[in-house]
């Protein structure tokens, strides 16, 4: 296409020289004749076909029809031109977005990088300060009961020296109570439905409480008290993951909910047989209540109590007998090592999200009139009471 433009380009050139001769000619000619008002008629008989003018109106129309012609040449090669300046543009565009993109891509990255490298270290740190500090628990020891104006105990079932306060319809039979459970799948996985219940105030465990015997800082709430139930399960090589998701924060309701989708999502990734919900006792009625026993001569530990659920209350959850052998196989054990870390064991008609294991469970330790070190004694005897059981 370029070489055709050029050729015509020439022959335009060539016309134009032609045709503006000749329109100077014309020009001159018809100013000679309009001077001459009698030539006018000589002048008209001059300007025919074969005439001058005639020439020029034949020349004219030629001179039209390619003028057109490079007009379009020249709005198709404008139009072209156009295109390709704005994919050059769009092209430039395109990198310099995409560039911009993978720099924002590169710095989330790094910054993501920084924040695990930093929860890592702290959780590195946190694991040698905890190996520094745990103590783990002796064997051989007296026990002693020494709540402060306790409760009275209910219970209505026993097994052995197991206390069980049977709340459903079921009739417990030695079959169903029986712990003939071989526990394989050792990983362990802990997480707390209401993460920011909290004990007494102490001076060794001082906060500000953001409830009633609650507060969002879960350094002083049951989520520590699963922390040392973890750090003292791994002194006996268990496999433990703790969520420490909050489930009762900004919303108390729906606690349950979100703690059923944590735990799924848990065991996407760890399959776990045995799933504990660690709680607080949640009677508020009395401030005093902390249910306490005395192990050796120097330990003070919070009360622990096993509350299993049952489909009584309508909701499918076919497990719930193994549910509760695995509570009164550890139970059987404590009695043993430990009379009286444990009260009775609460069967209750709800489920409590405990379909979603062999040996699923809520531990309470102790209640709102124990001390948060009361309650992290307890999960020293607990793990070894756990790691001998299984």
């Amino acid at each position: 296409m370029f070489n055709v433009t050029v050729l015509k380009m020439k022959d335009i050139k060539k016309y134009l020289i032609v045709t503006l001769i000749i329109m100077i000619g014309a020009i001159g000619i018809n100013k000679y004749f309009s001077q001459i008002t009698k030539g006018q008629k000589v002048v008209q008989k001059l300007i025919g076909e074969n005439s001058m003018l005639g020439c020029l109106e034949q020349t004219v129309p030629t001179m039209s029809t390619m003028n057109e012609e490079y007009k379009k040449i020249a709005s198709e090669d404008d139009k072209e031109e156009k295109n390709v300046e704005n994919k050059l543009l769009q092209g430039v565009l395109k990198t310099q977005i995409s560039s911009i993109q993978g720099m924002e891509k590169a710095e989330k990255k790094q910054e993501k990088e920084r924040q695990q490298k930093e929860i890592e270290e702290t959780k590195a740190a946190k694991e040698e300060n905890n190996s520094q500090k745990v103590e783990v628990a002796q064997t051989g020891l007296g026990t002693q009961i020494i709540t402060n104006q306790p409760l009275k105990e209910n219970y209505n079932t026993q097994y052995g020296k197991v206390k069980i306060k049977n709340e459903t319809d079921y009739e417990l039979t030695n079959e169903i109570l029986q712990p003939n459970i071989t526990i394989e799948n050792k990983n362990i996985l802990l997480f707390h439905t209401h993460s920011c219940e909290s004990y007494t105030s102490s001076e060794a465990y001082s906060y500000e409480p953001t409830g009633n015997y609650r507060t969002t800082d879960l350094n002083f709430t049951v989520t520590r008290v699963g922390t040392e139930l973890e750090t003292q399960l791994k002194q006996y090589n268990y496999h433990v993951v703790h969520d420490t998701s909050y489930h009762d924060y900004p919303a108390y309701n729906g606690s349950y909910t979100r703690s059923l989708a944590t735990v799924e999502n848990n065991l996407k990734t760890t399959p776990a047989d045995i799933i504990i919900d660690v709680h607080r006792d949640a009677i508020g009625s009395r401030s005093d209540y902390a249910p306490t026993v005395k192990i050796g001569e120097n330990d003070i530990a919070a009360q622990i109590m096993f509350v299993i659920g049952t489909d009584n209350g309508g909701l499918w959850h076919p497990n719930w007998q193994q549910n509760l052998k695995f509570a009164i196989k550890i139970q059987e054990k404590a009695e043993e090592m430990y009379p009286g870390l444990f009260k009775a064991i609460t069967l209750t008609k709800s489920r409590y999200n405990q379909h979603t294991g062999q040996y699923a469970s809520i531990i309470e330790v102790g209640a709102t009139g124990n001390t948060l070190e009361q309650c992290l004694t307890s999960m020293k005897y607990l793990a070894k009471v756990m790691a001998e059981a299984m």
